[in-house]
């Protein structure tokens, strides 16, 4: 297949700039992919297609400060994007395009803090080494990465991290988990669905382009996962019993997809660079809660190759026309 299979025409008025309030309060989109029938409601009425029986799973990532402002002792400024730590104190990052970074360049930031320059990495990156080795101090000065198109600076970062984040390693949100409040959560548990847990750290490689003209020829980079013991005892109880598995976002399919072709085990922690498009064999998941997602962007091929490319489509489409809220901060779905 090919890359401009996956176009569709978005208005720049409907990516949003900025989440709504409270969180629950987003517009979901229901589709059915048997029945190729798409419905309107709120975020928070997903209760209503939920109950005993299902299982969620939730992305518990939580993204790190990652863009960080300095200037080079040349006296020109730069910014850079933390991408992810190697060692104490060192880290692979982003320099933004135009910016001279050799080795040996040195860049000042805030207070006392420094980075060196101390080789290039994959795709223009820089292996930069700070003169402190505490997260703490480098997170400091550094502000929310938020997508370059959100050109909204005034949303702080814990509103660009769900609810129940708690491991810091991902330099964007797994977003189809920031509609969840505290309510809602309580009242699903009421309800009796249940929740597992799985860390996938978001790195840019979810969210890179895709340039290459047919999709299979695309590379994914990979990305840090761990499913615990306790998330892989649930998943296996809930597939003999003939539960339903749901997972929130695209990282939590990429984590269950990556799992379910491994060696059986009683955890697992790797890195995968898993590349779900269109056709695919789900083993895990039966059901997505997810965002609506750039054009052409691998995210957009792995909800085609659960739903359908042309029911897809047909739903983005729709989408446009309700005037729904895209991307990062904007409106969800939920296919199954």
């Amino acid at each position: 297949m090919e890359v401009k299979d996956f176009d569709y025409y978005l208005p720049e008025e409907l990516i949003a700039q900025k989440p709504v309030e409270p969180r629950d309060s987003s517009r979901l989109m229901v589709l059915n992919k048997r029945s190729k029938t798409i419905e309107h409601k709120i975020f928070r009425e997903i209760i209503d297609y939920l109950g005993e029986g299902d299982l969620l799973i939730r992305n518990i990532t939580k993204v790190i400060p990652a863009r960080l402002y300095g200037i080079k002792s040349t006296g020109a400024k730069i910014e850079i994007l933390l991408l992810e730590k190697i060692d104490n104190g060192v880290w692979k990052a982003l320099v933004k395009p135009g910016s001279k970074v050799k080795k040996g360049t040195e860049i000042l930031f805030e207070g006392d803090l420094k980075a060196v320059c101390k080789d290039w990495a994959e795709e223009g990156s820089r292996i930069l080494e700070f003169n402190s080795e505490n997260d703490e101090i480098i997170f400091k000065y550094g502000v929310p990465p938020l997508p370059p198109y959100i050109k909204n600076n005034e949303i702080p970062l814990d509103r660009y991290q769900t609810i129940y984040s708690k491991e810091l390693g991902s330099v964007a949100a797994p977003t189809a988990g920031l509609h969840f409040t505290d309510s809602l959560l309580e009242n699903l548990r009421k309800k009796g669905v249940e929740f597992a847990d799985v860390v996938l750290h978001v790195g840019l490689g979810t969210f890179r382009p895709v340039k290459v003209q047919r999709i299979e020829d695309h590379k994914m980079h990979s990305e840090t996962y761990y499913v615990p013991k306790e998330t892989v005892e649930k998943i296996k109880e809930y597939r003999r019993n003939n539960g339903r598995i749901i997972a929130v976002g695209t990282t939590s399919v990429r984590t269950l997809e990556t799992i379910a072709r491994l060696p059986e085990k009683d955890h697992y922690h790797g890195k995968t660079d898993i590349f779900i498009y269109p056709p695919f064999e789900f083993k895990l998941t039966d059901a997505i809660i997810t965002n609506f997602h750039l054009p052409r962007s691998t995210l957009l091929m792995l909800v085609s190759a659960f739903a359908g490319r042309e029911f897809i489509l047909q739903a983005y489409n729709i989408a446009v026309k309700e005037k729904y809220r895209f991307f990062s901060f904007g409106d969800a779905c939920f296919i199954y």
